[in-house]
């Protein structure tokens, strides 16, 4: 295959992959703010004081322009949105429209017209988990959309317990079908209201477990996320199992705190080039690794947790977003996008609150912060 023909196929793959709920007439639209937030974020500067309201406006930004822009969800930007914002506290109008889109695609997947149906399991997935993580941190109750989600996720579950995911090489979402189990593991696990006792979530969690007994993570950021859905749903994980994946997130953390995404699995950049796994830490895995630590039980006290909280506030942008560089190419930071939401979940976990002044009060000492900050 000719370098011209693999570059074509793979922005095909791209585009067919970053819309998983989009009308063909949303194809062109590659371009717009969600774009260029991504491409200034690595320039940006850093904010002189981290700030929790900066970053729910951020979220709210470049979630709602995705949905906007895009007329889709995406495992990297509105999907995640959904569970952390209201971590920050009261939702805001912007949240409220972004989660009405979703259930309003629920609403009509059924219908005629070939645009309304899911465009792959992988949206069915998604949606059911987002929705359900959404309700747990806003009303804790089961909205009826997102029970109307959750029943159709079993329908599309494969015989062995996996799902159909996106296989676009865009790591380290969209590219296996094992992500695919992790995401619906964590969607039924968030349900609220008694979900996972119905007799469809029995069955479906039943064939999780056979999938995951048969299957181990195949990198460690997988093995992260089932360590999380493991806090969420019985009999995904040994305790064994648990322990050493917190001992071996616990060996790679960086010199001067958090964790960096390329460590977390072995996978090349779409030039051909290798990530290095030895780089600085980021936003992503830092967050999803200190809120996962969290989850499974890690004191907020824990030194190398309180070393994530201080690389966490001292790596905000003046946006109020934090920058995480792709794992794929330099032109599609998508990422970040859900490393600002992962840091969010992080720094609440850990006991960090929407006043700026009571974050320095729970962390590292302000000459430690700024040590830890990270260059692009």
């Amino acid at each position: 295959m000719s370098k011209r023909v693999r570059l074509s196929r793979l922005f095909l793959i791209a585009v067919g992959c970053a819309l998983v709920a989009a009308p063909e007439t949303v194809l062109a639209q590659q371009s717009g703010a969600v774009a260029r937030a991504g491409s200034k974020l690595p320039s940006e500067p850093f904010a002189a004081v981290a700030s929790m309201a900066r970053a729910g406006d951020y979220l709210d930004k470049v979630a709602l322009a995705w949905t906007k822009e895009k007329n889709c969800g995406s495992c990297h930007t509105n999907y995640p949105y959904l569970g952390a914002r209201p971590a920050l506290g009261e939702t805001s109008p912007r949240y409220a429209e972004v989660r009405h889109f979703f259930e309003e695609r629920v609403a009509h997947w059924d219908d005629k017209a070939p645009e309304s149906k899911p465009k792959w399991p992988a949206e069915v997935v998604l949606t059911a988990e987002g929705l359900a993580r959404s309700d747990r941190a806003t009303t804790g109750t089961l909205h009826a959309r997102t029970r109307q989600a959750l029943d159709r996720m079993w329908t599309v579950q494969k015989p062995d317990g996996g799902f159909e995911w996106v296989k676009c090489d865009w790591y380290p979402l969209e590219y296996d079908d094992y992500y695919g189990a992790l995401v619906a593991a964590l969607a039924v696990g968030h349900a609220p209201g008694g979900y996972a006792q119905t007799p469809q979530a029995k069955a479906g969690v039943l064939r999780l477990r056979g999938y995951f007994a048969k299957n181990p993570p195949p990198v460690l950021h997988h093995q992260t996320v089932l360590l999380w859905a493991s806090t969420k749903v019985d009999g995904l994980m040994t305790e064994k199992a648990r322990q050493e994946t917190i001992a071996r997130l616990r060996a790679l953390e960086r010199p001067g705190g958090g964790w960096a995404v390329a460590s977390l699995g072995d996978w090349d950049r779409r030039d051909g080039t290798p990530n290095d796994p030895n780089g600085p830490a980021d936003a992503y895995a830092t967050g999803l690794v200190a809120f996962v630590l969290r989850e499974a039980g890690v004191p907020a006290l824990d030194p190398a947790l309180r070393r994530a909280v201080a690389w966490l506030l001292a790596n905000q942008r003046s946006s109020g977003g934090w920058f995480t560089r792709s794992l794929n190419d330099d032109d599609h930071h998508y990422i970040a996008h859900a490393g600002a939401a992962y840091a969010v979940l992080a720094l609440h976990a850990c006991g960090c609150t929407t006043e700026t002044s009571r974050l320095a009060r729970k962390t590292t000492p302000a000459e430690s912060v700024a040590a830890t900050r990270s260059r692009p």
